[in-house]
Formats: C-alpha cells, sequence, structure tokens
C-alpha cells in the first residue's frame, strides 16, 4: 500500500515563495512507487490541497484531511516544507503533536527555542558553544546607540530575532545607521538581536538523522558577493556557494563536531541547517534553521548530493524516519 504524504508549503512570513519552491522540489521528487504525494498550501487565509490542475480543496483542520469528490483523504505522515512562521517555529509542530500526527521536522520545543535565535544561544553556551557578542532589544526599548557599540563594536549586525535569517537583517557600518537598521528588524519581529561582527570565514553545516543515527554532511563555505549573506546572496545567486567547504583539517574537525554536539544537545530530529564564522581558529555560531531550502540550488541538497545521498534519498529517509517515531 502506497503511504499518502501531505507536503506542506507557503506559510505566514516573507520566505513564503521560498517554500513554495522547495514543496515543489520534494512534490516532484518523491518515489512515486512508495508514496502519493499531495500539495498542502498553508495559508493565514486558508489552508488547502492543490491538485495537479491547481483546483483548491479545503483541508479540515479537526483532523487534517481533505475531501476531493466525495471521498475522504487522510494522510500517514507530513512531510515540512515551510520556512518561517508557521511551519519552523513550532506551531505546525504542535498541531500536529495534538492530532497524532508524524511529522518529517523536529520537534514542537526545539522549533520554537531554534527559531528564537537569543533564546537557542543562551541555551548552547554553557555546552561550550561560542558566538558573537549580543545586545538584545524589545519593541518600545529605548534605544541607547551608545550602549549597543560599547557592547558589540562596530560594524556590527541588527537582525529581527524570530524571522528566519533572510529578512530584517542589516549590517551596519556606523552608529547613526543603527536606529534605520532597527526600524527594518521591527517590521519582522518585536524582538531585535544586535550581533558583533565576527570577520572569518562563513559556512553551513548540515545535519541530519539518517537511517537513525545523526549525520554531519559535508560542510559548505559561504562567499558573498554582497556584504553579507542576505536574502540576494542566499536566493538569487548573489554569493558562491563551496562545497566541501576551503577548511583546514583542524577547522572541519572542530565545526563538525561542533554541529552534531548542536543537533544532539537540543535532541533536534529530520533536518537542520547551522550557520558558523571562523574566529581565530574557532567555529562561533550564529544561527540553527530547522526547516532548510529544498530547492536544487538550496545548501542542504547540495551537501547531501556530495555525501552521495540522491534527494530521493534525503527525502525518503525523512519521512522513515518520522514514521519510526
Amino acid at each position: 500500500m502506497k503511504k499518502n504524504i501531505a507536503i506542506i508549503m507557503g506559510g505566514y512570513s516573507s520566505e513564503y515563495q521560498i517554500s513554495l519552491k522547495s514543496g515543489q522540489v520534494v512534490y516532484e521528487t518523491l518515489d512515486a512507487s512508495k508514496y502519493n504525494a499531495y500539495r498542502i498550501h498553508i495559508f493565514k487565509e486558508k489552508w488547502v490541497y492543490v491538485d495537479s490542475n491547481n483546483t483548491e480543496f479545503p483541508v479540515d483542520k479537526n483532523d487534517f484531511s481533505v475531501t476531493v469528490n466525495n471521498s475522504k483523504i487522510t494522510f500517514d505522515c507530513v512531510f515540512n516544507a515551510i520556512h518561517g512562521s508557521p511551519g519552523e517555529d513550532g506551531f505546525m509542530q504542535a498541531y500536529f503533536k495534538l492530532i497524532d500526527m508524524p511529522q518529517t521536522s523536529c520537534d514542537m520545543y526545539q522549533a520554537g527555542l531554534t527559531f528564537n535565535k537569543r533564546d537557542c544561544l543562551s541555551v548552547l553556551k554553557p555546552y561550550g558553544i561560542k558566538t558573537a557578542e549580543s545586545f538584545y532589544i524589545n519593541l518600545g526599548d529605548t534605544i541607547n546607540e551608545d550602549a549597543i557599540v560599547a557592547k558589540v563594536g562596530l560594524p556590527c549586525f541588527v537582525k529581527a530575532n524570530k524571522a528566519g535569517s533572510s529578512f530584517g537583517v542589516t549590517k551596519v557600518h556606523k552608529k547613526e545607521d543603527i536606529k534605520n537598521a532597527i526600524e527594518v528588524a521591527f517590521k519582522e519581529d518585536d524582538e531585535i538581536i544586535v550581533e558583533s561582527f565576527l570577520d572569518g570565514t562563513e559556512v553551513s553545516v548540515g545535519v541530519i538523522n539518517f537511517k537513525g543515527k545523526t549525520k554531519v554532511l559535508p560542510i559548505t563555505e559561504i562567499v558573498s558577493e554582497n556584504d553579507f549573506f542576505d536574502y540576494e546572496a542566499k536566493y538569487l545567486g548573489k554569493s558562491q556557494e563551496i562545497t566541501p567547504a576551503r577548511l583546514t583539517k583542524d577547522e572541519e574537525t572542530k565545526v563538525t563536531a561542533i554541529a552534531k554536539k548542536v543537533y544532539e544537545v537540543l535532541k533536534m530530529k529530520g533536518f537542520s541547517r547551522s550557520e558558523y564564522i571562523f574566529k581565530n581558529g574557532e567555529p562561533h555560531l550564529l544561527e540553527v534553521n530547522t526547516v532548510p531550502g529544498l530547492t536544487l540550488a538550496s545548501i542542504l541538497p547540495q551537501q547531501a548530493k556530495a555525501a552521495g545521498i540522491t534527494l530521493v534519498e534525503l527525502f525518503d529517509n525523512a519521512i522513515e524516519e518520522a514514521l519510526k517515531n
């Protein structure tokens, strides 16, 4: 019997278009001899199943089923391809837990924690995970540029705390530009993290649960044509992504061990991609993504390919691991 797989995509954040592309790749890649794949679009105004003719059928949120031509379709597993809210911040994970539906990403707590950059870094610090200096601002706080510069220095990064890694991020070179950067970040979130600039090699490390074991994938070096790895660099080709990264054996060993430790300390499941910058030969963690891009050009699929894992195997494994739990 073929299993029915609901691929959720879209979401409520600025990254919804990338999510639709990721979801489409999953839809086109899943092994059709094992799975019946269904595209489910999750938006604030509607949850719908979209068939091959782009006809939409509403999802019954009571049990996450759809009815097509008077026939009810239920699902064996959900493949999560939503970047940002509600697929990467714990909301969908909590919903699926409540209705006892297996899903391919990490659990609710891990999703909520990793989506909150400052909480995640705070939890990992006692485990010896190095991070940039940081300064926190909540909406309504008095902005003290001198205090910010005294803590993190210049240049620095002003980031929305809970908005993925592509929106609400500004690299600030001058004190007088901090206020504008904060306004940009507040458009995405009501919490902000200001971090010191780490000048060094940036790498992205994919870690997955593969055949029941934690597997660190080949490391990708990020060389941005822009001032940093922003939306254009990430999604519009304004960067070089070099896999495997040009690291010394010592650097590779260190960041591999730390990425594995982060995955296991946080009790992660499914896919993850963590970002690091080397400072004085030591990897400093920037953030952890739990629903990384899954398009053919995305980093995690590139890393899987370098590890000899095809997309079909990568996605099949994610479903098989979810069904075990």
